[in-house]
């Protein structure tokens, strides 16, 4: 069999880096055993600056290394790199503990996987082995890419079957709007959360935060990078909401001051400031397999097991029974609301379904901008109302005029929809033609492409479909125009 070239003095790399005065680790003795047809390997998860896994190969007295940033892959569909670094002494196969900042290598180590493995072939280039250990068993190849990049390869089949890799979108239930509280046995009640709805996918320690489009909002909320650390391994995906709070409340104002910002500087300066919680409450995905088919209950009972709380996300309590706890935490707080789910329900993703209710304290509506009228006195030369309006159908139809909206603006957010909705500039009105006796859209009227989603807060709808004393909460980038109909309750 080839064997890879062994350096003149072993371990002398992994020496030079360290200071062992300064860190636990230790110093090595390089020791040749007699060969033996099982040798012992490591798989440790090194909670380092960024996370990865370091996989070593016990050969002629110290360990072959290599670190694994997304870990070792379970399925012959998916090879992980794997960056070549220096041996390491064959006491590293127990090391365990907190290598301190400053050091090489400095985070936290723990062993992920031990066991044994049979070399089948060892090259300058390539490795192939079977592995004997408790999470990792089968045949893989290390192969040689470029320098110190290898890539790590499964050959045999998937040791579970039924796994299967994480999914690349899932898009969010929804709750359908209701004006009394579901009665009866068989619900589970949650408090309505006011900020952004998000699903994340958490695979290898890394974190992809997803809106309700599908569309990539990561970068936005650096501060959720963590809960990839928090989880190592675990393969997740969750459905949750990103909220800012303002003491025991979210304030869908301020998570709106981070919405539409993509500058690195402004991004990690807001995440200083505005730091945003996500607020998790439902499970789709767990290391392989779906849970979206399972209820409610099973799913919550295996979120909860996850124990995801952390600076930047947490799970909250829900309630079995009547809600009246939730009810009154909703009110005594001024919470948006609570939903009510049944908890026998599988997640169904992308719909809006009546498994899931939602009872808000006061109304609110996702309504299209179809344009705007001139200000006056205070707001010359400005934005004076929004005129909105909302589809009779999902996926666009007719737009149906709904009222103007002129309050709840900040000069600041007043001059950035002026700066967005400039471009979008058009001569024919978008909205149908009200049926006489409704509201009737004034002469001054300036429109815009139907494309830019607002929500806004009211009292109630009108008999002519209007809304009552609107309020502006906030664009949303993360619903489609063509998306957006009059909610009603059921």
């Amino acid at each position: 069999m080839p064997r890879a070239r062994k350096p003149a003095e072993p371990l002398s790399e992994y020496r030079a880096k360290r200071d062992f005065e300064a860190t636990p680790e230790p110093a090595g003795v390089v020791e040749v055993p007699p060969p033996v047809e099982r040798a012992r390997f490591v798989v440790q998860e090194h909670h380092a600056r960024a996370l990865h896994w370091d996989l070593r190969l016990e050969h002629d007295g110290v360990l072959l290394s290599w670190a694994v940033p997304k870990g070792i892959p379970t399925t012959p569909k998916r090879n992980h790199l794997a960056v070549h670094t220096e041996d390491h002494p064959l006491e590293y196969l127990d090391f365990e503990g907190d290598i301190p900042d400053g050091n090489y290598g400095a985070g936290t180590m723990r062993v992920w996987d031990r066991g044994e493995y049979e070399l089948h072939e060892l090259r300058d280039d390539k490795v192939v082995a079977t592995f004997h250990g408790e999470r990792v068993r089968g045949r893989y190849a290390l192969f040689q890419t470029h320098e110190r990049n290898w890539m790590i390869h499964r050959m045999d089949p998937p040791t579970d079957p039924t796994r299967v890799p994480v999914p690349s979108e899932v898009r969010p239930m929804l709750a359908t709007p209701t004006a009394d509280v579901p009665k009866g046995d068989g619900w589970a009640w949650e408090l309505k959360w006011d900020g952004v709805r998000a699903i994340a996918t958490v695979d290898g320690g890394r974190v992809r935060l997803a809106n309700r489009n599908g569309g990539d909002i990561s970068h936005r909320y650096p501060e959720l990078r963590a809960l990839g650390l928090a989880l190592g391994s675990t393969e997740v995906v969750v459905d949750g909401e990103l909220c800012i709070f303002d003491g025991p409340r979210p304030d869908f104002q301020l998570i709106q001051r981070r919405m539409h910002v993509d500058g690195e500087r402004e991004i990690r300066r807001l995440a200083a400031e505005l730091p945003a919680v996500f607020v998790i409450f439902d499970l789709l995905w767990l290391d392989g397999h779906s849970t979206m088919p399972l209820p409610y209950s099973e799913r919550r009972r295996l979120l909860v097991g996850l124990e995801l709380a952390g600076p930047a996300w947490q799970t909250p309590p829900h309630e079995v029974g009547d809600g009246r706890a939730t009810l009154d935490v909703a009110e005594r707080f001024g919470l948006e609301g609570v939903v009510a789910k049944r908890l026998d329900s599988p997640y169904e993703a992308g719909r809006r379904s009546r498994a899931w209710m939602k009872w808000k304290r006061l109304l609110r509506q996702e309504l299209v901008v179809g344009g705007w009228l001139p200000g006056s006195a205070g707001r010359t030369g400005q934005i004076g109302s929004l005129l909105v309006g909302y589809y009779d159908e999902v996926g666009g139809g007719v737009l149906h005029y709904a009222g103007r909206v002129g309050t709840g603006f900040t000069q600041a957010e007043l001059a950035r929809l002026a700066a967005e909705l400039e471009p979008l500039r058009r001569a024919a009105n978008p909205f149908a033609t009200p049926p006489a006796g409704r509201a009737k859209i004034p002469k001054e009227a300036v429109f815009v492409e139907p494309r830019v989603v607002v929500e806004v807060r009211f009292t109630e709808w009108t008999a002519g479909g209007s809304v009552r004393q609107p309020a502006y909460l906030g664009q949303r980038d993360d619903k489609l125009a063509t998306d957006v109909v009059r909610e009603l309750r059921a």
